[in-house]
């Protein structure tokens, strides 16, 4: 069992950042990738940012150029760099881990808004 704790979230302005953190717990289990998705209101969750052990990160289009995201294998944990926020961005993001066996986790969400 994974569980999964994000911090980060907040109100900010647009053009501003944010920094969303995400550390793993838990035992008997090994991360092939973590990421970040979002669900705004009235909307489907989209997952925004990927990245695996082996170092590849992939990105939903509308977050390329804006968005960063790297992890710390040793502390289990991922980040999600967000610099010029829209309010468009405006969302509930939620960590996610994939194991080597294809179990699929999310965290409980943390708040993101972005005022214009």
């Amino acid at each position: 069992q994974v569980q999964l704790a994000e911090t980060g979230g907040g109100l900010v302005q647009a053009g501003e950042s944010l920094r969303l953190s995400c550390a793993a717990s838990g035992s008997g289990f090994s991360i092939n990738a973590m990421g970040w998705g979002r669900q705004a209101p009235g909307k489907e969750r989209e997952l925004v940012a990927t990245i695996t052990t082996g170092g590849n990160i992939d990105y939903t289009d509308s977050v390329k150029g804006r968005f960063t995201i790297s992890r710390e294998d040793a502390k289990n944990t991922v980040y999600l760099q967000m610099n010029s926020l829209k309010p468009d961005d405006t969302a509930v993001y939620y960590c996610n881990a994939r194991t080597t066996t294809y179990a699929n986790y999310w965290g409980q969400g943390t708040q993101v808004t972005v005022s214009s």
